[in-house]
């Protein structure tokens, strides 16, 4: 035999002997799933948080709009000056106005004139009631006398008659006396109201000449001006807004309000603290304490509430929960962007696993994979026992758990969870610490069935990979 005859019988043999084995090694690993794992362990703390973004706000603004028609003739402030109440802002045209004033003070004045002439009057109908009366007392007396020496037949007729005829006289003058100071006191008491009435009128007039210099009712910035010198502005009426010339914003309680979707707000309680992060002061973290909850939700394509909504709708919804910030900066502004990070809840000491770990599988798949270890006789693995069933179709009815490593095979062990943290959460039952649990890859525990054969591989994942997916 030559010797290229045995180099390629060898070969071949060789080939033969490498694809058996080949062979071999796949058999062996069919169907065993490559996965990562972690021991169970307790944390020393576990935060759970909600977080929600939403922009700043000051827990006191206001909306300065125009008080009359005019044209702006002078802008005393921009944005961002600080003003304290009582400050001039903006200075609106008040020629008609200032005319009013004036017109309007001299008929007052004219009408306190005549007051004081209408005083004179009733005082001297009152001093000429006094004097009448006094003529009327000697009258009467004339009179009284009269009728007696009449009657003794001391005085003839004619004096009697003409001592009756001067009482008659002064009774009748007594009268008019008493008319004429009722006329005067009514007369009196006219000025006076026309007094009071024109004291009103300029009251009115004063008050818009006053609305025409624009002064700020709050202490704080202005943090929004569009109106310019020139510019018409005119009032309200009825179901119209009048032009909008300014905001004013009190900075010195400042709020973060957020929307906090509708899964959440249900954790959310009065006084939780929260951690507030601002897009325009970066790297820095301001607390704050939960100070309003919304009752109402809003709904997130169009920003009204549920109640103001005609239509029903299934669209996502938020709650509007104000945090109100416990040292702001003083560079704040309304409108900032924000976002809020509240904490619903904490714990000590609690055993915890990666929120990747949970999976979640159907009764039924349980169910065949007990009955399957079962069949094969395998006691070195156990199935922990499922929740009782609950009713309804076992194809539908899922359990939460977490597959530990047992052996070589991956066991579904249904558990109870607590409170979640950012990458962590909570477990209440099924596990203890120093338990190895699937923790990855993402692929494996997604496809992974219960009592599945495994093997650990804890290795850095390679650059290539990582690329890859």
């Amino acid at each position: 035999m030559k010797t290229w005859h045995k180099v390629a019988i060898g070969a071949g043999v060789v080939a033969l002997l490498g694809g058996i084995v080949l062979f071999s090694v796949n058999q062996a690993n069919k169907g065993v799933v490559t996965v990562q794992t972690a021991k169970v362990a307790k944390q020393d703390s576990l935060v759970s948080l909600v977080t929600a973004s939403g922009e700043i706000k000051p827990t006191t603004y206001t909306n300065v709009t125009a008080q009359g028609f005019g044209r702006i003739t002078g802008i005393l402030v921009k944005e961002g000056d600080h003003v304290k109440k009582g400050d001039k802002l903006l200075l609106q045209e008040n020629v008609q106005a200032n005319a009013d004033v004036q017109a309007q003070s001299a008929a007052v004045n004219s009408a306190e004139s005549g007051v004081q002439a209408a005083e004179a009057s009733y005082k001297a109908a009152q001093a000429d009631l006094i004097s009448q009366q006094a003529n009327l007392e000697k009258a009467k007396l004339d009179y009284d006398r009269g009728q007696g020496l009449y009657k003794d037949g001391l005085i003839p007729k004619q004096d009697f008659d003409q001592r009756k005829t001067s009482y008659d006289s002064a009774v009748a003058s007594v009268e008019s006396a008493k008319a004429r100071v009722q006329s005067s006191k009514a007369q009196l008491n006219q000025t006076r109201s026309q007094v009071n009435q024109g004291r009103a009128v300029l009251v009115h007039t004063q008050d818009v000449l006053h609305k025409t210099t624009y002064t700020s009712p709050i202490n704080g910035i202005v943090s929004y001006l569009p109106e310019r010198v020139g510019d018409y502005v005119v009032p309200g009426i009825q179901n119209s807004n009048g032009s909008f010339l300014m905001t004013l914003s009190d900075m010195s309680v400042v709020t973060a309000e957020v929307k906090v979707d509708e899964t959440d707000i249900v954790n959310v309680k009065m006084g939780q603290e929260a951690d507030v992060t601002i897009d325009a002061v970066p790297g820095k973290v301001f607390k704050g304490k939960v100070t309003e909850i919304g009752s109402q939700a809003v709904l997130r394509s169009s920003g009204l509430t549920t109640t103001q909504s005609t239509t029903s709708t299934q669209e996502a919804k938020d709650f509007k929960v104000v945090v109100t910030l416990t040292n702001p900066p003083d560079n704040l502004r309304p409108g900032l962007s924000t976002t809020a990070k509240i904490k619903t809840a904490e714990k000590k000491n609690v055993v915890a696993i990666p929120i990747q770990a949970l999976a979640m599988r159907t009764r039924k798949e349980l169910e065949e994979a007990a009955k399957n270890a079962k069949n094969k006789g395998d006691s070195s693995v156990t199935l922990a026992a499922p929740p009782p069933p609950a009713p309804g179709d076992p194809k539908k009815d899922e359990v939460q758990g977490v597959f530990v490593v047992n052996g070589k095979k991956a066991v579904f062990r249904p558990v109870e969870t607590g409170i979640a943290g950012v990458t962590d959460i909570e477990i209440t039952k099924g596990l203890q610490s120093g338990d190895e649990i699937v923790v990855g890859s993402y692929k494996a525990l997604r496809t992974l069935k219960p009592e599945s054969s495994v093997k650990v591989d804890n290795s850095a994942p390679k650059k290539q990979d990582d690329q890859q997916s």
